[in-house]
């Protein structure tokens, strides 16, 4: 079963079709879901630092509207194509409506390395992509939020860029910084949703937390608010890794000063804590818990018959292939999928949106509550039907969040 049988739009399409037939959902219902109600490609040229001028392809697909305004990453990356973004865009439609937040599901992306980019051409980069994209964004029409490759400083430059067309408009974008009008707690959202997630699927079957394993591949934004949490509440973080290399310690290591390391170096490497590993080695670890926080596919068929977790989260999206998801379903194995695993990110981000619109900052304890509360709800809404009908997370999940769309564009009456 390689898994070159499917790209990752095909992987998002096939979920789709089988929540479907679950969902008996006729035709022409399924092409209004499937296809994305705008795509907008653009042309980004930058004037580099030499002087030379260097044209990016950007996109924004906005996948479907109905529960309310587009919503959805800007990502940096050269893998940041017309089909990658197609596959996010719609795994944000399912994710909003799965977590039943107002937003419906967009993506951006512009091809390109983000290292390879000095701060003031980033800059430039992102005011030409901002203003490419300017006349389909806005507080009720479409919201971006960081991805991988942008931060809050990229953020900010939207913010300011699609500000000076249209006016002071901080609900334009989400995940700024705080000084901006950003809100208490975004940066640490997913990662913080990511522990919350682990601990109601733990308790559903009867693992302790606290004094459990765990190993987290990837250490980025995500992966290092997640460790953080899980050590905080008493787990066990055993196994951390990053681009460059990867950390095993079985009697656990200190998050607070990998962080610090990390922070110090720029990287993992060089951390003088736990024995190294590689990262194949990481996802096949004998733990309780593996959270695949970097990457698309990096379980895949040549690896799942090895893995040894008894409950995986998917903290990235699509970290997952499809074929590989059949051997772990065949295994046994509890897998917690993206669409809600990682949507405290988009929690949040309604949380910052909802005080930009009202002019009011909510306490950062308040942020977290709600988070818990809209996340557990959503945990429970996919729990709750993968018993009722004998499913998997991942294809409870989906119908769950199919059928609120549908449902969503019949009562409008859309078609």
């Amino acid at each position: 079963m390689p898994d070159t049988e499917l790209t990752m739009l095909e992987t998002a399409h096939a979920y789709f079709n089988e929540s479907c037939d679950l969902l008996e959902i006729n035709e022409g219902m399924r092409q209004v879901l499937l296809n994305p109600w705008r795509e907008l490609s653009v042309a980004v040229p930058v004037r580099m630092d030499n002087g030379a001028i260097q044209v990016f392809n950007g996109f924004r697909v906005q996948h479907n509207g109905v529960r309310g305004p587009y919503k959805g990453g800007v990502r940096y990356a050269p893998a940041a194509d017309s089909d990658h973004t197609r596959a996010l865009a719609m795994l944000m439609t399912w994710k909003t409506a799965l977590v039943d937040i107002p937003f419906g599901g967009a993506k951006g992306g512009v091809q390109v390395r983000p290292a390879d980019l000095s701060t003031a051409e980033l800059n430039r980069l992102t005011r030409r992509y901002t203003g490419a994209i300017s006349h389909i964004i806005g507080p009720n029409r479409d919201i971006p939020a960081p991805d991988m490759g942008t931060n809050a400083q990229t953020m900010a430059w939207m913010m300011d860029a699609y500000g000076q067309a249209n006016g002071y408009a901080p609900g334009a974008v989400t995940g700024k910084p705080i000084e901006l009008g950003g809100s208490y707690g975004r940066e640490a959202a997913t990662g913080r949703g990511v522990c919350d997630v682990a601990a109601l699927a733990a308790a559903d079957m009867g693992l302790e937390m606290e004094g459990a394993t765990v190993a987290i591949q990837g250490f980025g934004n995500v992966g290092s608010f997640a460790a953080l949490r899980m050590a905080e509440i008493g787990v066990k973080v055993v196994a951390i890794s990053d681009a460059t290399c990867a950390t095993h310690s079985p009697a656990g290591l200190d998050i607070d000063k990998v962080l610090e390391h990390s922070a110090r170096e720029g990287s993992l490497k060089g951390c003088p804590w736990g024995e190294r590993i590689n990262n194949d080695e990481l996802l096949e670890l004998d733990v309780d818990v593996l959270v695949p926080a970097a990457i698309e596919g990096v379980i895949n068929t040549r690896n799942a018959p090895g893995i040894k977790a008894k409950l995986i989260i998917e903290a990235a999206n699509s970290p997952i292939t499809y074929g590989a998801d059949l051997i772990l379903k065949e295994r046994g194995i509890t897998v917690i999928p993206d669409i809600l695993a990682n949507a405290g990110g988009v929690i949040v981000s309604y949380f910052e949106w909802a005080q930009n619109i009202q002019r009011f900052r909510w306490r950062e304890e308040r942020v977290n509550l709600e988070l818990l509360t809209l996340i557990s709800q959503g945990y429970w809404r996919t729990t709750d039907m993968a018993k009722e009908r004998g499913i998997t997370h991942r294809e409870a999940a989906y119908a769950v969040a199919v059928n609120a769309v549908a449902t969503a564009i019949e009562l409008r009456g859309f078609i």
